[in-house]
């Protein structure tokens, strides 16, 4: 057959809008739906302040310089990456990698560059006071909060792993229990990811929580952590993440903690690190556990649980 007749024949024009089409799902699924999500709000916000697309230099540079006392150096510096990878894929030349942008934005970041605000991590000794202390209502939310904590609290999950556990996901064992993660931020070729908790005998125990728990709900299949209604009724749909982080706001005011208003689900997964580390557990066991793919994160965890034990002013009066 002719070449160019091949070319232009029906199915392989069909065969090629396909490979489009597929081409475009692999490259979305490459990215998560909430960063892909802030990348449009941050798209959006540059055309409504009036920058056309694709934008040069000069435009970005007038953009920097509008809001470079209005927004964090770290949300312009985002809105940057969304505008980098906007031109990147629709086949333009980056205007965010010019030199002057690069050095505008030095700048703002070095003049009004402010310290990021953490979540305080809740540790160890905090979650035992609040389980201890928990009001005796026996009521569904009591249940469903103190296995959301405990739970949260020693798989070291990000917020969002935490409300997508299934009942499948749960494996019950002799020592405890494994719950498998299908995908997470740190595994998203979605080759999974297990988690172990291993049965405590105190207070504070996750597995005989999320066992307490999953009986009061009588929950045998789907989301393990559902909303529940105002009246009390376990729902089928997830909970949501703002939800998430005003239960554990609220349980941290009700203990007084300071900074108690700062709280979130990041807290359960920064104060697991903390405290293992301030009790001795190894730098690896505790990458394994939290499944931290960078050991930066890590160390910065580890010093903040070490900061009084392991401080050089006690080796003054600490010497033999």
């Amino acid at each position: 057959m002719n070449q160019d007749m091949t070319k232009s024949h029906p199915n392989n024009i069909q065969r090629n809008t396909s490979t489009e089409h597929r081409v475009q799902f692999y490259i979305q699924q490459a990215t998560s739906d909430n960063t892909r999500k802030a990348y449009q709000q941050d798209i959006r916000h540059f055309e409504q302040w009036g920058g056309l697309l694709p934008a040069n230099s000069q435009t970005i540079i007038r953009y920097l310089l509008d809001h470079a006392e209005h927004f964090s150096s770290r949300t312009l510096q985002r809105r940057l990456v969304a505008l980098k990878q906007f031109h990147t894929y629709q086949g333009f030349s980056d205007p965010t990698a010019h030199p002057l942008v690069q050095k505008t934005m030095a700048g703002i970041q070095k003049t009004h560059g402010k310290p990021k605000t953490k979540a305080p991590a809740m540790r160890l000794e905090q979650l035992e006071q609040c389980i201890v202390s928990w009001p005796a209502t026996n009521s569904v939310n009591d249940a469903r909060d103190q296995a959301l904590l405990c739970v949260g609290f020693f798989a070291a999950f990000r917020g969002r792993e935490l409300l997508g556990v299934q009942m499948e996901h749960l494996s019950w064992h002799d020592q405890g229990l494994t719950i498998l993660l299908p995908k997470s931020k740190t595994d998203q070729t979605g080759e999974g990811l297990c988690v172990a908790l291993p049965i405590l005998h105190n207070s504070v125990c996750p597995v005989v929580a999320l066992k307490r728990w999953l009986s009061r709900a009588e929950i045998v299949s789907g989301l393990i952590f559902p909303g529940i209604s105002r009246w009390g009724q376990v729902r089928t749909t997830a909970m949501t993440l703002p939800t998430l982080n005003l239960i554990i706001k609220a349980h941290a005011q009700r203990c007084q903690f300071e900074h108690a208003e700062r709280f979130s689900s990041h807290s359960l997964r920064r104060g697991l690190a903390t405290s293992a580390s301030a009790a001795g557990a190894s730098f690896k066991s505790i990458m394994r556990q939290g499944r931290w793919r960078h050991e930066g994160t890590v160390l910065e965890y580890i010093e903040e649980g070490q900061q009084f034990q392991d401080n050089a002013i006690n080796s003054f009066y600490n010497s033999s």
